[in-house]
């Protein structure tokens, strides 16, 4: 069944395709990170370093949802393109029904788990006798109650998107965004509920956004292979090893990612919960130029992996030329903002002179990364779009985890808290590296056919 947004695929000059794609999924990746950013700045006005500290603490914990969303999300997305570009629409039906029911199960027993655990969960990932009820009370309401909508959202989103429906898509993460900094300020301040308010806003915008795509999916039965029916729920044809597989390397760098901040937090809290809330906001506002990069790496996912099964390699390396143009030239000029005007950023989320200090010089060392991040991340969508599986895998390891880790135990030996931070740049410049190397051999092939 040929779909309306065959032709974006197929015969839409490059560049256009590229920015149909892409341009929406940068916007809702932003919207996102402006709502992530919003908890944290509504809570900053509290003038609480104890409240900001919890919800840096809580944000690993939170944070686990994206993994398993781009588990079933990207794994999904790369598979229902690949099937599309060969005509295959029935295995494309039933790996969204996959995709949606496990990952709702996965996210259900996960937010029950944290719930049960918390006791256990808490201290590990560094809270103290000031922050255990304030994370407590905040992962209740984006996890245990939210952790379905939570994942459900992205995941969703990632698929719509694989079909050509990029706008929607993003409509739907804007929307949930949009609601998430609506909603804070109604019930951290005008309900007095503090960081619990900024979680119960959390768990209705995702809610509603899920509420969303259900309602899209519905309306568009006709255009989309999406399908909610749990009668085309299947495990045969090997599409849980073909998801699962395909997306273990955006869940794993998400997974090492929530190690690598739980490493830092630990790392820091032995220092001042000040030193804790100033890395949270220079990350969350980092996580700017990441958003911009994944949103180009991972909106270009669907146009690759079409044109690649369709054995169009020429259109297929057009993409990736343009992608990388775009994902250089933007996170470049988005890490010279984001170094000259670090302090004054900081300072618009919390008035606290300790924690604007080392925010604005964490803020410094981290946004440098930027161009490698953007390398990296293009790389590894390649690699999905392509369902190769274990370079992807490692350049996820290298990237959060594998590298920065152990840079941060050295650095903190050596220079204590004010080098930790370093253990970023020196991370994503040596996974860059090894990523253009095992990407090479790929580009050459590619032009060879």
């Amino acid at each position: 069944m040929k779909t309306d947004k065959t032709e974006l695929f197929e015969k839409t000059p490059v560049t256009r395709a590229v920015l149909a794609l892409v341009v929406p999924t940068v916007i809702s990746q932003i919207i996102t990170v402006i709502y992530n950013m919003a908890d944290t700045f509504f809570i900053g006005q509290l003038n609480d370093a104890n409240q900001v500290a919890a919800a840096s603490l809580s944000l690993p914990l939170f944070l686990l949802t994206t993994g398993l969303a781009n588990l079933f999300g990207i794994g999904g997305a790369s598979l229902i393109s690949r099937s599309l570009g060969v005509g295959d629409s029935e295995r494309a039906k039933r790996t969204s029904a996959f995709c949606v029911w496990t990952s709702a199960a996965v996210a259900l027993v996960y937010g029950v788990m944290i719930y049960v655990l918390r006791g256990v969960i808490l201290p590990a990932v560094g809270t103290d006798e000031y922050t255990y009820g304030f994370c407590e009370s905040y992962l209740f309401w984006t996890l245990t109650v939210g952790a379905v909508p939570t994942v459900l959202n992205a995941a969703l989103a990632h698929l719509v998107r694989a079909e050509g429906y990029s706008g929607q898509a993003s409509f739907g993460v804007a929307l949930g965004g949009g609601l998430n900094i609506i909603l804070d300020p109604v019930f951290i301040f005008g309900f007095k509920l503090q960081i619990t308010g900024a979680a119960v806003a959390t768990m209705l915008s995702n809610l509603i956004a899920t509420l969303y795509f259900v309602a899209l999916i519905a309306l568009k039965r006709g255009k989309l292979h999406i399908t909610l029916n749990p009668r085309y729920y299947s495990v045969s044809g090997g599409i849980p090893r073909e998801v699962l597989l395909v997306g273990l390397p955006s869940s794993i760098m998400n997974l090492m990612g929530i190690f690598s901040n739980i490493t830092l937090n630990k790392l820091l809290v032995n220092y001042s919960n000040a030193a804790v809330a100033g890395i949270g906001i220079a990350k969350k506002i980092d996580m700017l130029a990441f958003a911009i990069a994944n949103g180009l790496s991972q909106g270009v996912i669907p146009l690759i992996g079409y044109n690649y099964s369709a054995k169009n390699t020429q259109r297929m390396r057009d993409a990736v030329k343009v992608t990388l143009i775009l994902s250089l030239a933007v996170t470049t000029v988005g890490a010279v903002l984001l170094f000259t005007c670090a302090n004054p950023l900081v300072r618009a989320f919390i008035n606290d002179a300790d924690t604007v200090r080392y925010g604005s010089m964490f803020q410094r060392i981290i946004c440098i990364t930027g161009p490698f991040t953007a390398i990296t991340t293009v790389i590894i969508s390649i690699f999905q779009s392509v369902g190769q599986k274990v370079k992807p895998l490692i350049l996820s390891m290298l990237r959060k985890g594998g590298l920065d880790v152990p840079f941060m135990f050295l650095l903190d030996h050596l220079g204590g808290a004010d080098a930790i931070a370093w253990a970023t740049p020196i991370a994503d410049c040596g996974a860059m590296l090894v990523g253009l190397l095992l990407f090479i051999p790929l580009w050459r092939k590619l032009g060879k056919e």
